[in-house]
């Protein structure tokens, strides 16, 4: 099971908001290249990064700090944030981003999302936040009345090859990780799933391995390597 790093910017800098609200923001690094670096020299195989102006404007805000990011490192990156065209993805990713996530597009635009998926393959990953079992969208400032499963099975049906998802009520809490959430996902669809949201120590990493089998792929941590509850190194052996 992989274990990725998140590193979310906002205004050029690495933050953290707490359950998606943007009042509510912690910066942990004025440099996210500086904090990208890190991770990598930590051992991470692969980095997470979210524009969280994009998320929230709906076009992205900070590429010329995500790529630099990918510049950087030897490690595939994937983004979020604020990818809801066709040009946008594609943009991102000759700027040798790995992968692109698209979440309020897909909940909004079907079409858009099968366009996407058939264009790109595996290098758009499906993102579905979620409050409550309901899809979150525009940088989770709402939700609407879709269920995260049926929704799963819904893009599965139409393309899409991977799926990040985030439980938005534990996110931030270090809280621990929504186990029953991630389980019942995995098994609705059979395509790899990516558990975020509330992974607070490496218990959580062992309990999300328990549920390896019916299709986790990896665990994105956020706040917890900012606050040292998580060590990367010793999380990504308790990944293996």
């Amino acid at each position: 099971m992989q274990i990725i790093p998140a590193v979310d910017i906002r205004d050029g800098k690495c933050v953290r908001l707490l359950q998606g609200d943007f009042e509510k923001e912690t910066i942990f690094c004025e440099d996210p290249i500086q904090m990208a670096v890190k991770w990598q020299s930590l051992g991470a195989e692969r980095l997470h990064v979210v524009d969280l102006d994009g998320a929230k404007t709906g076009v992205t805000q900070n590429l010329n700090v995500v790529a630099e990011i990918a510049r950087t490192l030897d490690i595939p990156v994937q983004l979020g944030g604020g990818i809801r065209t066709i040009n946008t993805a594609e943009r991102v990713l000759a700027l040798g981003i790995d992968r692109v996530i698209i979440g309020t597009s897909a909940a909004l635009n079907t079409e858009l999302s099968e366009e996407l998926f058939d264009r790109f393959g595996d290098r758009v990953i499906l993102g579905i936040d979620a409050k409550s079992g309901k899809v979150a969208i525009h940088g989770w400032q709402e939700t609407i009345e879709k269920n995260a499963v049926d929704f799963a099975v819904e893009m599965e049906s139409i393309g899409a090859k991977r799926i990040i998802h985030t439980d938005i009520g534990r996110d931030g809490l270090m809280a621990g990780v929504n186990l029953a959430a991630m389980e019942s996902i995995a098994n609705a669809v059979n395509i790899p799933i990516i558990a975020s949201g509330g992974v607070t120590s490496i218990d959580d990493i062992h309990k999300l391995k328990t549920i390896e089998s019916v299709g986790i792929e990896g665990v994105i941590i956020g706040k917890a390597l900012y606050t040292d509850s998580i060590d990367l190194r010793e999380a990504i052996q308790a990944g293996r």
